[in-house]
């Protein structure tokens, strides 16, 4: 009978894994289907191990509180809040300026840092930290992402394998070999982890980008629908942080992102090019910009909203003497289109009541044919014309099912929290510190980071939401217990014996070599860590019969633990990246696949030479 539960679970998995290849069905069913599978196939037929510990549905469903899981949206939380506080756009800016003109080169200068920086801290923290600066440098240089996300994870898998601390998969490793009387040291693993690091690197940046298919992604969306130039103006009143800004070569270069197209002093016209002017109190300038030009503007104070509308929206104000107000967390820009035979059609935007009737600001137009350089509270609005209104989260879903103003509701965007910049920095920082030194577990720094980025108002609890994965906590729990299934039926020690049963009379390299790719195989449906902790008994007990240097073997072990590239589940980086990148199963299998094979390839011809055999 328990050869049945053992086969069974290996046609289950072998099922779900070809299910999740084909892309016939969505992540999220195959995921629920094979988790139903299995808990129906071991409610039918109970199973408890020689020890007599039964498989029950409480271990089945274990994976969905299991810490990794847990870890990996507590971070997609905080690197929401570092987002919605605009924090990593100016070190985007500044790594993405050495890579000059080119996107591609920037990219690659980030991943290859990110690859390195993964020797010395676990590689986790360091994708958590690159992940919003690649995103940030993707957008700014039209840069495709999903090219950029999953060489990053790649790249930080091959940096740690070259010391002891660059992955949790090698502590562990090391910690069931000094059980059985081998110490491992901190740079034991550089020299074999170098050499795989780099021709594994060739390929992740030379190669892999090109074989990866374009998808559908918000960024991407978010990208495109924030090109559209809208016009709008900005008053310029007492302690506003334009004024004083002097004119060079026709234009304001103080004024970031936004471009002025006429401004108005004391209701004289003045037009472009602005010849030796400096921005005063009382000036009103009418510019245009992207939906995210404006949004900005808003964050740093240069654009406002009614003081009542805003003060309403949970606005702040700011300190003494300085009369304009900042919107609150909830505030957002949205567009909205007029639609034909609105009320508002032919109606001047300062007359047209909209904000009296729905409480939301107009902080631009954005129209298809040419307009008039005037006041945006004189433009007269046509039916097509495109609104960019802004109002707290409530007030824009009021406006669903307004027959005057079409409402896109994709296109709701909170404004960034810039003033909290450094709330969100510090906090990602101690979480960082915290998991790189092992001051406290990575699922305690994860978690409390969240807590703390919503009570400081980083980010609000629709935005933390928005963050929340589905595909991942549910492929990662049915994934937990499909491997949960595989040790408790003894499946995982089965292919281990019979590894070892198959490799008897074999010569050492030979040997090496079959060991590592089940390794290899074996991690990508398993887990890295419990690979390692399953192998490494084995691995030494091989090592030893053949006489051959236990430190090749272990070496063996660690670097197969970690060829986790094939799958999603394979590591935790792996997860990470797998919603920015808007990537599916078969991505993995495609781009993956070929580096494992590379890396047992690379392993299995320099190993013998490396290591005396």
């Amino acid at each position: 009978m328990q050869d049945f539960h053992l086969w069974a679970t290996f046609v289950i998995i072998g099922a779900t894994i070809i299910a999740y290849a084909s892309e016939r069905f969505s992540m999220e069913a195959v995921s629920l289907g094979s988790l139903s599978v299995l808990l129906i196939f071991f409610g039918l037929f109970p199973y408890a191990s020689g020890s007599g510990a039964e498989l029950t549905p409480g271990r089945l469903l274990a994976g969905f509180s299991d810490p990794a899981l847990a870890t990996v949206i507590a971070l997609l939380i905080v690197g929401q809040g570092l987002f919605a506080t605009d924090a990593v756009d100016e070190p985007a800016r500044n790594i993405g300026r050495l890579g000059g003109t080119s996107g591609r080169r920037a990219i690659f200068l980030v991943v290859i840092a990110a690859g390195i920086l993964s020797a010395f801290l676990n590689n986790t923290p360091v994708v958590v930290i690159f992940i919003p600066i690649l995103t940030v440098i993707a957008a700014q240089r039209n840069y495709p992402g999903f090219r950029a996300f999953m060489p990053l994870s790649f790249m930080c898998i091959l940096g740690g394998m070259t010391t002891l601390l660059g992955s949790s998969t090698n502590l562990i490793a090391a910690g069931v070999a000094q059980d059985y009387g081998v110490t491992v040291n901190f740079f034991d693993l550089t020299g074999m982890g170098s050499i795989l690091a780099l021709v594994g690197g060739l390929y992740v940046l030379f190669v892999m980008p090109s074989m990866m298919r374009e998808r559908p992604s918000v960024m991407t969306r978010d990208n495109t629908a924030q090109g559209a130039q809208f016009i709008g103006e900005i008053p310029v009143g007492a302690g506003h942080p334009y004024i004083g800004i002097k004119s060079k070569a026709g234009m304001f270069p103080g004024i970031i992102d936004l471009t002025p197209r006429l401004m108005h002093r004391r209701d004289v016209p003045i037009l472009p090019p602005f010849e030796d002017i400096t921005i005063s109190a009382g000036d009103t300038l009418v510019v245009t910009g992207t939906r995210r030009a404006f949004s900005r503007a808003l964050a740093l104070g240069s654009a406002v909203a009614e003081p009542d509308e805003t003060a309403e929206s949970g606005g702040e104000r700011e300190e003494a003497g300085d009369d304009r107000q900042r919107p609150g967390p909830d505030y957002h820009l949205v567009e909205a289109v007029v639609a034909p035979g609105s009320r508002f059609a032919g109606r001047t935007i300062q007359l047209s009541g909209i904000r009296a009737r729905h409480g939301v600001s107009v902080f631009g137009v954005q129209r298809k044919s040419r307009m008039a350089r005037m006041p945006l509270s004189e433009i007269r609005l046509e039916p097509g014309d495109t609104l960019l209104l802004g109002g707290n989260y409530e007030q824009i879903m009021q406006l669903r099912g307004d027959h005057d103003l079409l409402l896109l509701e994709h296109s709701a965007e909170p404004v960034p929290q810039s003033r909290k910049a450094m709330i969100a920095i510090s906090i990602f920082l101690a979480i960082i510190v915290f998991s790189a030194f092992n001051i406290l577990p990575i699922v305690v720094s994860a978690i409390t980071g969240a807590a703390l980025m919503l009570a400081f108002g980083c980010l609000t609890i629709y935005q933390a939401a928005r963050a929340f994965d589905r595909q991942v906590f549910l492929l990662v729990g049915s994934s937990i217990a499909l491997a949960t299934a595989l040790q408790a039926t003894g499946g995982a020690a089965l292919i281990a014996e019979a590894t070892v049963m198959a490799l008897r009379g074999a010569p050492v390299p030979v040997v090496l070599s079959v060991l590592f790719v089940v390794m290899a195989v074996v991690t990508n449906i398993l887990s890295n860590n419990a690979t390692a902790v399953l192998f490494i008994p084995i691995a030494l007990g091989i090592a030893t019969r053949l006489g051959a240097p236990q430190e090749a073997f272990i070496a063996a072990v660690i670097f197969a633990a970690n060829a986790s590239f094939a799958t999603p589940i394979g590591y935790q980086t792996n997860l990470l990246v797998m919603g920015p990148g808007h990537y599916s199963f078969r991505d993995y299998l495609k781009a993956g696949l070929p580096l494992v094979v590379i890396i047992w390839l690379t392993f299995s011809f320099i190993a013998p030479w490396y290591y005396g055999l």
